[in-house]
């Protein structure tokens, strides 16, 4: 009895929480988590919040717990540094993104103390993934950005290690959605009405039986 109590008013006090603080699951950070190519240059990304997003590297886990990254915010005037020396929207070249006036205002570089391995990779990863998560609880949103000039960018922003991968955060100003396929299918993501569709493959093709 005591535990269906507990339960019961465990639900009674969600219940309570407004909707947008119930919705907060991690499906829905996961289908909010999208690349975004296109921001609203009207709102100024603050460091604090770069901060916050920056903070969860130190509760993810670690190959060998090597802990090897090294995060640099970019704000301000340096983010045209940034914005010099990546690229958007490959499988879209002839759109030229991001559009003027839709490009991202704040950056978190990530560099590696050691040379690049398969471990290295690993804890990229994971740490990218759970930094836009956690953009998208704070109603931000972004994109890893691996196509970047890595030298002149190591250069301008004066990095004491080499650029493994960028970040883009702000307040996106495009619609994505997924789209489902199927194995063989084409998976280039593409844009019909000023929406962005991406292609995902449906859990059953995914599933080895």
């Amino acid at each position: 009895m005591a535990d269906n109590y507990l339960e019961k008013k465990m639900e009674d006090y969600l219940q309570t929480q407004p909707a947008k603080r119930r919705a907060a699951t991690l499906r829905r950070l996961l289908l909010h988590n999208r690349s975004y190519r296109g921001y609203d240059t009207s709102f100024q990304v603050r460091g604090d919040q770069l901060r916050r997003i920056m903070e969860v590297a130190t509760l993810c886990p670690s190959a060998r717990n090597q802990q090897v990254l090294r995060f640099r915010p970019v704000l301000g005037d340096e983010a045209e540094a940034v914005l010099r020396n990546i690229r958007l929207g490959g499988a879209l070249p002839e759109l030229n993104l991001p559009f003027p006036g839709t490009e991202p205002n704040a950056f978190i570089v990530i560099c590696s103390t050691v040379e690049e391995s398969k471990y290295v990779d690993m804890d990229l990863g994971i740490v990218a993934q759970s930094m836009l998560l956690q953009a998208v609880e704070i109603g931000l949103g972004g994109i890893c950005i691996g196509a970047f000039n890595h030298k002149e960018l190591k250069e301008e922003l004066k990095l004491p290690y080499e650029p493994l991968l960028v970040l883009a955060i702000g307040r996106p100003k495009e619609h994505i959605e997924l789209k489902e396929c199927r194995e063989g299918d084409s998976l280039t993501y593409y844009r019909k009405d000023e929406i962005h569709y991406v292609p995902k493959i449906t859990l059953n093709d995914l599933i080895i039986e």
